[in-house]
């Protein structure tokens, strides 16, 4: 089952307020907002999705344990992006000099800021084309270094600043690059 998304705008305004207040009050449904308003619905995903993402948390969180340079986040937490769409990615990552220049308010809601780095790990009923757009709207506002994992494919599409996508395939693991300094993933149990 793929995410719905219900339009609204002629209808309501769903002001950041409003979607604080659908999200806490149904805390069963996952939920995103489009930059235009439109609130996405997302399904869970599968048990396999499922341990990919957890291996793929662990991994980052493991290494910011070690470096402690900024702050790590599962797919359950929403952003606020500049462009007004909250979005919530599998995993990102923020600096940590970043992540203090928000208030104790703004850290507990949904943080107005764009996190340095996200993962999208395409499930089996993901759209990629759909993924490639988020991916695309992460970097338009901000981030600094994206995956977009799928492994149907094998493949990673890696997304970058000022850069074209590059496009690995089969790869056996993955680069942090300068973003995350020493980070590297390993694909052995994605693919």
């Amino acid at each position: 089952m793929s995410a719905v998304i219900v339009n609204l705008t002629s209808l309501i305004e769903l002001t950041d307020e409003a979607f604080w207040q659908l999200c806490r009050n149904n805390p069963d449904v996952r939920f995103e907002r489009t930059a235009t308003g439109e609130l996405v619905v997302m399904p869970p995903v599968g048990g396999e999705s499922g341990k990919r993402e957890a291996d793929l948390i662990v991994d980052l969180g493991i290494w910011n344990r070690q470096a402690n340079l900024g702050v790590v986040f599962s797919s359950s937490a929403g952003f606020k992006l500049p462009n007004g769409a909250d979005r919530s990615p599998d995993a990102a990552w923020i600096k940590q000099e970043r992540w203090n220049t928000l208030t104790p308010e703004q850290q507990k809601r949904f943080p107005p800021i764009s996190p340095d780095f996200v993962i999208e790990l395409r499930s089996e009923t993901d759209d990629l084309e759909t993924l490639r757009s988020k991916l695309q709207e992460y970097l338009d506002n901000g981030i600094q270094l994206g995956w977009l994992i799928n492994p149907q494919d094998r493949q990673v599409e890696i997304y970058r600043q000022n850069q074209p996508i590059e496009i690995l395939d089969a790869p056996s693991s993955l680069s942090g690059e300068d973003i995350l300094p020493g980070f590297v993933l390993s694909l052995d149990r994605l693919f």
